[in-house]
């Protein structure tokens, strides 16, 4: 093969080395020659980064598409009812001890947007009145006018302007004159 095969050769004629038979030369038995060449080793594949391991997460690695596979809700739905069961046996049993105490039941729907006439309007709310028939709600929280918020942006508009623009000698100068009249 040496003798009869391709031959490559460079710009200047001359034999490439290593151009025959990819670049193995095998004399015999022993092919582990100072002439052999090893194969370079395969690199480990490159360790996944931060951003491309985040790419795989969705809502099911944190568990909102547990229901989906029909085994959950059925476990879930029996785990209800037994607890149930449990507090209304529990409920019974401290009813029953009250009675056998000599307590009353005092059994009363309690409507908790009820206003009471005695409550009083101590935290600033208004007590509202709607149409014959309907009841009283009182807001706990004070609401402001629109008049209110209307001044309110405009104090701030106007803090902000001067802050921006005014020097602090004249900032201190104004301080000074509310000082003096009292306002």
């Amino acid at each position: 093969f040496q003798r009869i095969g391709p031959k490559m050769l460079d710009h200047e004629g001359k034999e490439v080395p290593g151009n025959r038979v990819l670049g193995l030369q095998y004399r015999g038995k022993n092919n582990h020659m100072h002439d052999s060449v090893e194969l370079p080793q395969a690199l480990p594949p490159p360790r996944k980064t931060r951003a491309e391991l985040m790419k795989a997460i969705d809502a099911e690695y944190y568990g909102y598409r547990d229901e989906d596979d029909g085994i959950l809700e059925p476990l879930e739905q029996e785990h209800e009812k037994k607890v149930i069961a449990e507090a209304v046996e529990k409920w019974k049993m401290e009813r029953e001890a009250r009675l056998a105490r000599g307590e009353e039941e005092e059994e009363e729907e309690v409507n908790i947007y009820a206003v009471n006439d005695d409550e009083s309007d101590e935290e600033g709310g208004k007590e509202k009145e709607g149409e014959e028939g309907q009841q009283k709600f009182i807001a706990h929280v004070p609401v402001p006018s629109q008049q209110e918020i209307e001044e309110a942006l405009v104090r701030r508009k106007k803090m902000e302007l001067l802050q921006k623009y005014a020097s602090e000698t004249l900032m201190a100068q104004s301080e000074e004159a509310k000082t003096l009249l009292g306002l």
